[in-house]
């Protein structure tokens, strides 16, 4: 397994930015995918961003152009640049790693946006 340490969020006014981090126990490139998920208050949690392996990323609709998931693999870190920030990104804010032998979820990290 692996252990997920998420920072970076906070309160912040809406068209602001925030990046997130994920730090990861051991090498990233032992990690099949690592990606973002959030959940608001009352609503199921769902997936923001994910980054493979090999580079490639996919983003849900409703924050694609104005997120940005990144890699530093000498950190072992995974980052999620939030811009152009709306009230309705507001939520918790997990890190997740999908490995062959099973997955492992962050603490989770809030990020409000307030109008």
């Amino acid at each position: 397994q692996v252990q997920l340490v998420e920072s970076g969020g906070g309160l912040v006014q809406a068209g602001g930015s925030l990046r997130l981090s994920c730090a990861a126990s051991r090498s990233i490139f032992s990690i099949n995918a690592m990606g973002w998920y959030r959940q608001a208050p009352g609503k199921q949690r769902e997936l923001v961003a994910r980054i493979y392996r090999g580079g490639i990323t996919n983003y849900a609709d409703a924050v694609k152009g104005r997120f940005t998931i990144s890699r530093d693999v000498a950190k072992n870190t995974v980052y999620l640049q939030m811009n152009s920030l709306k009230p309705e990104d507001t939520a918790v804010y997990y890190c997740h790693a999908e490995l062959f032998e099973g997955y492992s979820w962050g603490q989770g990290t809030q990020v409000t946006v307030s109008s």
